[in-house]
């Protein structure tokens, strides 16, 4: 794949904009004023630049298609009266910068060269989204929300090459996102070189099956890195240098993870001795109690922290098995040596020690939020993904937080509906509801805001083979989450950001990105209310200003139906279709049965608990009318990893025809169908009988996502009390609603 050149990215997107003295910039500037004419340029433009300033000019010429000769150095105070000034001053932050575009001059100040090259990307976009040669008119002030804005990639799973790399760092850094997390290391392959025990590369950076797929179902072997049946690669040190400078001329400071203890297959893999010994097979967690850990871990981030000179590094912490250390005489050993209360202690001791070993270099250690477990060493920073929780007990332990919660950050979720989709590891993450993300948890006190340092999304790679399919997974949603960091949440709006976007979309095209084109999709949502029984409906799209067309009364849409103008009321049971129109056909019909049905606001009491990170609106979940959407994420799903049980209070006898609720299963994360569920009723609440069981026959190998609805006729009994039952296979079991007729 060639590198990125912006000059003929320009002048073949340049042709296809039409004159439009609007200025569409990603993320929305603090302060933004357009004025009237334009700014034209060409290629006998001079730029005139402080010379701290000069590299971001170098680059800011290539940008606009201006040659690099026509930069000049200014070294004295008097200013030039045309053509572009990038120009220093005193008292701003590092990133701030103001802008003016004039008829003859454009004059970017900043203090620091970060703020030059912000002011610099801010114009590569008004250049970029504007009639050829030709920049509107406007005042802009600007700075970041947050100072740490990032993007996580695993090269873990699959291999992606150096020229893509500084493809993408071009592509973050036009969108002002200013960390790039490089996940190097993990079970399926270790992507570094490390000189002092190659065998890291020799053999773990290669394996048997060229899917991550194959290779995870399967023995799960390594090959070698002269086998031509293997498939893997690494980045040597100097390639690994090479993409952190570049990556610095970009605004954009790269921090490497190297994951222990868990996810170390491969590490054990290439020195076997570093396993625990009563392990079965190649252990994915290191030997703690085996003094040639730390010693081999502690080599790698040497030779990792001279390659990266980034305040960070990251050293994973995740998702550590326990099982191997409780057997291990080793581990057992160094727990009682240093009494320790348990395993979560000992992977905390390890954590401690690397803690003290990377701060004596002057770096800070960052780690996942299950650094957390047995006790947080002093000095490290915590990455929140499993929810917002982790990043609230860090903050309230006065440590520093970046936020990258799965229901929000995690971009190898599904963005549209599975159905045409390229397989997606599961979830569903649009692009709206990354833009919906807030990073200040609500349940932090804001004396504690100060510790959130910021956000990143996350690109776990296991379904992602080709750089092609990277691009799709990660554009638009890391548009939209750069405005979440940087931009004023106060001034964030929707459907305005859905505008300027559909300007960047093109810009994408001519910049060679396979993003993923905004959805037709309509989601319906409603707000319920079960007293009343009345609904106000919202209608939304991903498509800027689409003409979308609705029915209540279940017949689809057409060029004779509503066009929806803004939110509407629905009494009483409503089957709402709606479509986006184009050329008065509808794209695609979108539906949401509003039922109010006879359990809808009723007392549910709970026999067994739903699991904690999965309680949604607890007892109100599975009577609040609200179906579930793709994704057990969307606050609708209850989670349990028990059997559901529980007993609605119809509050008095009522005629019973049905009983039903819809379950999903999507394998891959571990969620189930029930294996059966079972409908008992009760006049009294204390005598309970069953009328019938409705049995699973959905495959549990099926990788598909994958809803079904249990039914069971329930004979018009008068009754006042249902106890419903679901069965758990394994693993998880969500639910979004009982129906009751």
């Amino acid at each position: 794949m060639k590198s990125l050149t912006f000059s003929i990215c320009f002048i073949l997107f340049s042709s296809l904009i039409s004159a439009q003295n609007k200025i569409n910039i990603i993320p929305k500037p603090l302060q933004l004023t357009e004025e009237k004419g334009e700014f034209r340029y060409s290629t006998s433009t001079l730029i005139h630049t402080a010379p701290e300033f000069r590299e971001t000019a170098v680059y800011l010429a290539e940008i606009l298609g201006i040659p690099a000769g026509n930069v000049q150095t200014i070294k004295t105070a008097s200013e030039p009266t045309s053509g572009i000034l990038l120009k220093k001053t005193a008292g701003m932050d590092s990133a701030s910068y103001r802008l003016s575009i004039a008829e003859n001059k454009v004059t970017a100040v900043a203090t620091q060269p970060l703020g030059a090259l912000n002011a610099s990307q801010t114009l590569a976009q008004i250049a970029l989204t504007s009639e050829t040669g030709t920049m509107p008119c406007a005042e802009i002030e600007d700075k970041p929300r947050f100072g740490y804005r990032g993007l996580m990639l695993d090269v873990s799973r699959n291999f992606y090459s150096v020229e893509y790399i500084k493809k993408l760092l071009t592509l973050l850094s036009l969108y002002k996102i200013n960390i790039f997390h490089w996940h190097l290391t993990d079970g399926p392959g270790w992507r570094l070189e490390i000189k002092k025990y190659p065998e890291l590369t020799a053999k773990s950076a290669w394996r048997t099956h060229k899917t991550w797929k194959e290779w995870w179902l399967g023995p799960r072997e390594y090959g070698r890195e002269n086998d031509s049946k293997s498939y893997g690669g690494y980045y040597t040190q100097q390639q690994a240098r090479e993409i952190v400078a570049f990556a610095k001329t970009r605004g954009i400071t790269v921090i490497p993870e190297i994951e222990m203890p868990g996810h170390s297959e491969e590490v054990t893999a290439a020195y076997p001795h570093l396993g625990c010994t009563s392990a079965k097979g190649n252990p994915g967690e290191l030997c703690i109690g085996n003094d040639s850990t730390f010693t081999l871990m502690q080599d790698v981030v040497t030779e990792v922290m001279d390659i990266f000179p980034s305040t960070y590094i990251h050293i994973g912490g995740d998702e550590a098995g326990k099982d191997n250390w409780k057997k291990c005489s080793k581990c057992q050993k160094r727990i009682k040596d240093n009494n320790l209360k348990d395993e979560y202690e000992l992977q905390s001791y390890m954590i401690r020690r690397m803690e003290i070993f990377i701060s004596s270099k002057g770096r800070k250690l960052l780690g996942w939020d299950e650094i957390l477990e047995g006790g947080l060493a002093p000095g490290s920073t915590v990455m929140s993904w499993r929810g917002e929780q982790g990043g609230i007990e860090a903050a309230n332990m006065n440590h520093d937080v970046i936020m990258t919660p799965g229901n929000f950050c995690y971009f190898d979720k599904y963005q549209q509906e599975p159905a045409g989709e390229p397989e997606a590891i599961g979830g569903y993450l649009p692009l709206q509801k990354v833009y919906a993300y807030e990073p200040i948890p609500a349940a932090l006190g804001k004396d504690k805001h100060h510790f959130v340092k910021g956000a990143q999304a996350n690109l776990w790679t296991e379904y992602i083979p080709t750089m092609e399919h990277v691009d799709y997974m990660i554009f638009p949603r890391i548009i939209a989450l750069s405005e979440v960091l940087w931009s004023d949440p106060a001034g964030r709006n929707w459907e305005e950001f859905k505008s300027r976007l559909s300007r960047h979309y093109r810009l994408l095209q001519k910049m060679n990105v396979n993003y993923c084109r905004p959805s037709d999709k309509v989601e319906i949502v409603p707000m319920i209310d079960p007293v009343s029984k009345t609904a106000i409906v919202t209608l939304n799209t991903e498509q800027y200003k689409p003409q979308i067309r609705y029915t209540t009364d279940g017949t689809k849409p057409g060029p004779d139906s509503k066009i929806y103008a803004g939110k509407f009321e629905v009494t009483g049971t409503a089957n709402i279709k709606a479509s986006v129109m184009r050329n008065n056909r509808t794209t695609r019909v979108d539906t949401l049965l509003l039922d109010f049905h006879k359990a809808l606001g009723k007392k549910v009491t709970y026999n067994k608990s739903w699991n904690n990170s999965y309680p949604v609106q607890k007892e109100s979940t599975l009577v609040n009318g609200y179906k579930g959407t793709l994704t057990y994420q969307d606050n609708q799903w209850q989670g349990f990893t028990s059997d559901m049980d529980v007993v609605i209070d119809l509050g008095e006898s009522q005629t019973l025809n049905s009983v039903s609720a819809t379950f999903m299963q999507v394998i891959g994360p571990g969620v189930y169908m029930p294996d059966y569920v079972e409908v008992s009723l009760s006049g009294d609440g204390k005598n309970y009988v069953s009328v019938g069981k409705a049995l699973n026959d959905v495959s549990t190998t099926n990788p598909a996502l994958i809803f079904k609805t249990f039914k069971l006729d329930t004979g018009k009994l008068m009754r006042r009390y249902i106890r419903f039952y679901a069965k758990n296979h394994t693993g998880f079991l969500f639910a979004d609603e009982i129906v009751v007729y």
